[in-house]
């Protein structure tokens, strides 16, 4: 038994030994941009996190391999999404994995999301962020009124107006600062884009109504300004010295106007405007149905201008402003009465 299988087991021995020897292995070649033969896998090292940028360089847990480089991502809704990228839903979110790995973060107050809107407590608006503030479309800057936010031209500077606007017709006057004086027998109504004064005398009556719009520092006194009123007069009686149904006052001392206020107030009457005290006039279709801008101007002289539609018509000199302005029917003569539409009250921006 021994002799017999001796041989066999030789033969078994020597025919395993052949076919070790003729065992040749072919090498593994791994092909394309960033793929590396790691191991024996061909890998990318562009965007596996196990070997990002090279063989056995794992990226940290919550990031991920982009470029060959490890970049923190976030894992929201179920996607992975990379550091620093914006919610497609709302631009005032952003994955940032420092803050939160499984939830939206919002961006910064004041960031800019859209055209003409800044990110303000996580949505995106159409607001100003100057210095730190946040401010609505339309707000002045509260150091100098001739300049206002306008987001669509920008949403980190003031924006320079023409105007500042003092009373827009159509809206609450008391709202924008104006106070009424008033006796009886007026009326006060608003239009879709004016507001309307009306006075008028009692038959037989000794005196007639005054309604009189004010507002308080409407105007630095101290500097240049150009006051711009446009209205309609509807109707007005022929003025009495010192007084008119009709009337401008680019200086005014409640209850009806000192000396030098009622001296140097414009008068509209039907067909002419002029001061008050009669030094000047000028012949002008008041009474055409029509609204006019009428612009009283004084300059660092105290030269006052009084312009009808851009034409100068009145002119005098040491004007005395006090801030204060007022429009309307100012006397209480009987007779001299007024009926007019105040579409806007502007003072011109330097």
């Amino acid at each position: 038994m021994i002799l017999i299988r001796s041989p066999l087991l030789s033969c078994l021995v020597v025919l395993g030994l052949v076919a070790a020897c003729g065992d040749h292995s072919t090498p593994v070649t791994c092909n394309g941009v960033g793929i590396e033969l790691c191991g024996d896998s061909c890998v990318s090292t562009v965007s596996d996190p196990k070997h990002c940028g090279g063989c056995d360089k794992a990226c940290a847990t919550g990031e991920a391999c982009e470029s060959g480089i490890c970049v923190a991502t976030c894992q929201i809704d179920g996607k992975q999404v990379t550091a620093g990228e914006v919610n497609a839903t709302n631009p005032c979110e952003q994955c940032s994995p420092t803050m939160s790995a499984t939830a939206w973060t919002q961006r910064a107050d004041g960031t800019s999301c859209n055209a003409g809107q800044v990110c303000s407590a996580g949505m995106c608006t159409p607001k100003c962020f100057i210095d730190g503030v946040f401010y609505p479309s339309g707000a002045p800057n509260p150091g100098n009124a001739c300049e206002t936010c306008v987001p669509e031209t920008s949403t980190t500077r003031w924006t320079a107006r023409a105007s500042v606007p003092l009373l827009v017709g159509g809206n609450d006057i008391a709202a924008q600062g104006w106070t009424t004086i008033s006796l009886t027998q007026n009326t006060l109504t608003y239009g879709t884009d004016y507001v309307r004064l009306a006075t008028s005398t009692s038959s037989g009556a000794r005196t007639s109504e005054q309604l009189l719009i004010m507002r308080a520092n409407a105007l630095d006194s101290t500097k240049p300004f150009t006051l711009r009123v446009t209205m309609q007069v509807e109707s007005v009686n022929t003025h009495n010295q010192l007084d008119s149904g009709a009337a401008i006052l680019g200086s005014f001392t409640p209850q009806v106007g000192q000396a030098v206020d009622r001296a140097q107030m414009i008068y509209l009457d039907s067909a002419a405007i002029g001061w008050a005290d009669d030094t000047q006039s000028a012949a002008f279709p008041v009474t055409d149905g029509a609204y006019h801008v009428y612009e009283l101007s004084v300059d660092a002289a105290k030269v006052a201008t009084v312009s009808v539609d851009g034409v100068a018509k009145l002119k005098r000199n040491n004007f005395a402003a006090n801030g204060t302005i007022a429009l309307g029917d100012q006397t209480n003569d009987p007779n001299v009465d007024g009926a007019m539409r105040i579409k806007s009250v502007e003072r011109l921006c330097p």
